[in-house]
């Protein structure tokens, strides 16, 4: 495993981190599902200490996902170890009724925090997020003023903001205009490479950055076919359903075949390009079990120039357009 430096703060976070999303289990916001489906309590901790022993120390979780579990699982595997570093997020909850409310005041996350701390048995959180925070939320000035606050408190050592899959720049911006926050997670891959100039700007100012869906929910892994189909507790059911399959599936057929020119699976061709973006600092695949965790910590391949430039290219001629189509789809009861 790889170290790289996390911007301009202290942490030396492994080049691949544990997205630890799944891990949480299957979670409902009213009908909506908000998980992967079903989550083993003992695999899930086998994946978390497998990935500690192939040299993961960068765990990103949110005390969202699976509404607090992950962070529970990420306790009970690790608590206070200081070899390991625990980024989660805020900003998410769920109302009385169970439908989805966005709440960045002040108070909520000053609350929050201490839930999270107490899931994760942890005295300090190495980096809090707010979970796809807006910009009227920043200007609002309570988020910032909590994340502050957290900081001076030694409950949280840095924080930044996870930024929106198709809209990143709007928030990128302002951080970076008004000097917020030490990092920012942005959606990177090989079909979504939007956030490609707010990473290169980034690292030029010194900020973190984590690159979370690098599978795009799977499509990048070469696992599906357009039959294939998803539990309806696991947020796949309209994320992939059969429309976008069918309209992706054969986008990808040049990318699935220079990994077979390579001769590496597809996931791995696919973070190998991720990393190979400047000012990446981790790259955060979704694990589950121990296989995944394996899987997901291979020898990176080396990609020419020239294929590199081949991946850009497609995302200009090709997936760019597709973005938008997906955007529309990725809707529940769409």
């Amino acid at each position: 495993m790889n170290y790289r430096s996390f911007g301009n703060t202290e942490l030396n976070v492994s080049e691949v981190g544990f997205g630890a999303w799944a891990i949480g289990g299957p979670a409902m916001a009213g009908t909506i599902p908000i998980g992967w489906g079903p989550a083993d309590t003992t695999q899930s901790l086998k994946a978390l200490k497998e990935a500690a022993d192939r040299g993961i120390n960068f765990f990103d979780t949110a005390d969202f996902y699976g509404l607090g579990r992950s962070e529970e699982l990420i306790g009970k595997a690790f608590s206070n170890d200081p070899s390991i570093m625990v980024a989660s997020k805020v900003g998410h909850r769920l109302s009385k009724n169970k439908n989805i409310i966005v709440d960045y005041s002040e108070q909520y996350i000053l609350r929050a925090c201490e839930g999270s701390l107490r899931r994760l048995k942890r005295e300090c959180i190495d980096y809090y997020q707010l979970h796809t925070a807006k910009v009227s939320d920043l200007k609002d000035g309570g988020c910032v003023k909590a994340m502050e606050a957290l900081k001076k408190k030694g409950l949280i050592r840095y924080w930044g903001v996870s930024l929106n899959t198709f809209l990143p720049e709007p928030e990128a911006e302002y951080i970076f205009n008004n000097h917020l926050g030490s990092g920012l997670q942005v959606v990177l891959n090989t079909l979504n490479q939007k956030a490609v100039p707010i990473i290169e700007k980034a690292g030029r100012l010194g900020y973190g950055i984590i690159a979370r869906m690098p599978f795009q929910f799977g499509l990048l892994t070469g696992k599906y076919t357009v039959n294939s189909s998803f539990e309806e507790n696991d947020h796949r059911s309209f994320r992939l359903k059969k429309s976008i399959l069918l309209r992706i599936l054969p986008e990808l057929d040049p990318f699935f075949e220079m990994s077979r020119a390579y001769g590496v699976p597809p996931a791995t061709l696919a973070l190998s390009f991720i990393l190979n973006i400047p000012g990446v600092s981790t790259v955060i695949p979704g694990i589950k079990n121990t296989e995944q965790a394996r899987a997901n910590t291979p020898d990176m391949c080396s990609i020419t120039e020239k294929d590199l430039k081949v991946l850009k290219k497609l995302y200009i001629r090709k997936f760019d357009t597709l973005l938008e189509f997906l955007e529309n789809e990725e809707k529940p009861n769409s």
